[in-house]
């Protein structure tokens, strides 16, 4: 499995290419802006990008779905419960964050979901409180959190749908309970290092003791 992470854009969003080389298919998730930089990447790797996968439909990592679809011709996933926001952040946002509006999703997914991709087989964990349709993608050895989970931090629970209480939880019973060695791929590069395990977050997450 071949991947590649990428800080892209403003608020040091973190966009991933995840593929599989053998058959030359990836995807993107969360690509926030740089798009050409992304499919760069992509390209040198081998890999056609055949679908875009948002962790959650705020605008900082919804931004460049319109430019990636219309080179690449991907479709864009996102959790059903978030769906809605694909097509209507608000145009002061858009104009905030330098974007276009973002196409509305070509399939949407829910808890324990599979999203695939050549080879490579990413798990859906429905993760909200940052917001309601935020979600995790795990496949064993990884496990990209979106704005849930940050290096020995979380994301922010003050925006509308979003709970403190709900996003706990979700760390605790459906993150917190993988595999110690599994690595933490965050939305964002707010930590001390851009990524960590669930082991360390156990153990070093002041927010979570």
């Amino acid at each position: 499995m071949f991947v590649k992470q990428m800080q892209v854009g403003q608020m040091a969003v973190f966009a991933y290419i995840v593929g599989d080389q053998s058959s030359g298919e990836g995807l993107v998730i969360d690509p926030a802006a740089e798009i050409e930089r992304i499919l760069s990447e992509a390209s040198a790797a081998g890999l056609t990008i055949t679908h875009i996968v948002n962790t959650h439909g705020h605008v900082d990592h919804i931004s460049g779905n319109a430019d990636m679809k219309e080179r690449t011709g991907a479709q864009i996933i996102i959790h059903k419960d978030d769906a809605s926001m694909l097509v209507s952040t608000p145009p002061m946002m858009l104009r905030m964050f330098g974007a276009r509006p973002s196409p509305p999703a070509d399939m949407t997914v829910q808890d324990g979901n599979r999203i695939t991709v050549g080879g490579v087989e990413l798990d859906v964990i429905h993760t909200p409180g940052h917001s309601p349709g935020g979600m995790a993608l795990y496949t064993p050895g990884y496990v990209f959190t979106g704005d849930t989970l940050f290096v020995e931090g979380l994301g922010r629970t003050d925006l509308p749908g979003g709970s403190w209480d709900v996003m706990y939880q979700s760390i605790m019973r459906r993150l917190l309970t993988l595999p110690d060695e599994t690595v933490v791929l965050p939305g964002h590069n707010y930590g001390r290092m851009p990524t960590s395990t669930i082991q360390n977050e156990r153990t070093n997450n002041p927010f979570l003791r």
